[in-house]
This record gives structure tokens, sequence and C-alpha cells, in this order.
């Protein structure tokens, strides 16, 4: 019993030491991808400011066609709008006249 007593502590310190080490080389293991990580970030965040000019054409683009194609369907539904309501004009005539 008291050789365990006296083994004890000593299988407890090493396991302890092991445990240590193995924590600073994960630690430093971490510290590494993440400098990694901000090299890959920092290279994608430099790519996608390139394109930024290409979006906003590609967004000025798309509005021009937009505000052109609600004035063509304007202007479509203000004619069929103007027949259908000559049609009503002369119908209410007719219906007067008789």
């Amino acid at each position: 019993m008291e050789e365990l007593l006296q083994i004890y502590p000593i299988l407890l310190y090493t396991l302890g030491i092991v445990l240590l080490i193995v924590l600073i080389v994960l630690g430093i293991k971490l510290i590494k991808i993440v400098d990694s990580m901000n090299i890959v970030l920092e290279d994608v965040q430099k790519k996608t400011k390139s394109l930024n000019g290409l979006f906003n054409a590609i967004d000025a683009i798309t509005d021009t066609l937009s505000s052109v194609s609600d004035s063509i369907i304007a202007n479509i539904t203000g004619i069929v709008g103007k027949v259908f309501h000559k049609k009503r004009k002369k119908e209410e005539e007719n219906e007067e006249n008789e």
C-alpha cells in the first residue's frame, strides 16, 4: 500500500507533464493554422475587391434594363387602356342614343 502511495504521485506528475506538452504542441499548430488561414482570407478579400467594379457595372445595366422594361410596359398598358376606354365611351353613347 505504501508503494502505491509513492507511485501514484510520480505517475500523475508524468501524465500531467505529457498532457502539458501535448497542449503546447497543439497550441503551436493552431497558431500556424490561423496564420495560414489569415493569408488565404486576405488573398480572397483582394480578389473580391477587384471584382467590385464588374458587379457595379452589372448592377447598373440591370437597373437600366429594368427601367426601360417598366416604361415599355407602362406605355403598352396605357394604349390598351385607351382602346378599351374608347370602346366603352362608344357603347355608352350608343346606349344614350337609343
